[in-house]
């Protein structure tokens, strides 16, 4: 596992990049004056994780052990999307654009392509299944001496993990968001995949991984147990983020002031 780690005592390509998401995004805040908010807070929050796997001891530890790897994935794929997707970053842009520009991407956000990317399924399938192909097939064996493809997995797994935390529980405008059950029911599918591929990595059933034994068992209870966490934060955000539909909370009122009077 050594053809794409020489780069170590580099700079790592990606951390220009996320300190100009990060001066990009605070920008947009000052703007939409949601500077002082705790949204900020969990988008530099998110960066700061993608930056601590990309660098220092953890990406060290993933060049050389698997389990270093599984920590990297968690990272990049599941907590650090959480936390760039809770910082809102498509209502910061909305909020600081002109009123006209502003409504071209709303139209944008309602159109028919938004809606496909959208979709759960589309999101549960470009992650899970992401992950599904990168260790039951050989594309694993091709990352550890591909310098370009090791990198791409990672701009996939950041991409698809924020996909799918923005049509899970993501505060940002989506178009015809399905309900709150239909949400919980894919975040099911999910967990119930990442359980049922970490227990075939730990048998090492079904999976393409030249690793010692040791690693491949400690990685795949980094999966099992750190992916329950990513989720049941998912879900928690899921729950403190969901809001009634307008015609909801009409009917409510209408309920309640009935019951008043």
């Amino acid at each position: 596992m050594t053809g794409h780690h020489a780069h170590l005592g580099a700079v790592p390509p990606a951390l220009p990049l996320l300190a100009l998401a990060l001066a990009g995004y605070l920008t947009l805040a000052v703007r939409a004056g949601s500077w002082k908010g705790w949204r900020p807070a969990m988008f530099t929050g998110g960066l700061a994780l993608v930056a601590a796997a990309v660098t220092g001891p953890i990406a060290a530890w993933a060049a050389t052990d698997l389990r270093g790897h599984m920590v990297q994935h968690l990272l990049i794929g599941m907590l650090a999307p959480l936390g760039l997707v809770l910082g809102a970053p498509m209502t910061m842009l909305l909020r600081s654009l002109p009123a006209v520009h502003a409504r071209r991407l709303a139209r944008l956000l309602r159109g028919r392509a938004a809606h496909a990317v959208a979709n759960p399924v589309t999101a549960l399938v470009l992650s899970t299944g992401g992950m599904i192909v990168l260790y039951c097939t050989p594309l694993y064996r091709h990352t550890t001496a591909n310098g370009w493809l090791h990198e791409a997995v990672h701009v996939h797994f950041l991409l698809s993990g924020c996909l799918f935390a923005w049509v899970i529980a993501g505060p940002d405008p989506a178009p015809r968001r399905p309900s709150v059950v239909a949400r919980l029911v894919v975040l099911g599918v999910a967990i119930a995949a990442h359980s049922g591929l970490s227990q075939l990595m730990y048998a090492g059933l079904a999976v393409d991984l030249p690793v010692p034994g040791e690693q491949r068992r400690g990685a795949a209870e980094i999966m099992y147990y750190g992916g329950d966490l990513a989720e049941l934060l998912l879900a928690l955000a899921l729950v403190a983020t969901w809001r009634p539909c307008p015609a909801a909370r009409r009917r409510v009122t209408r309920a309640t002031a009935g019951h008043s009077a």
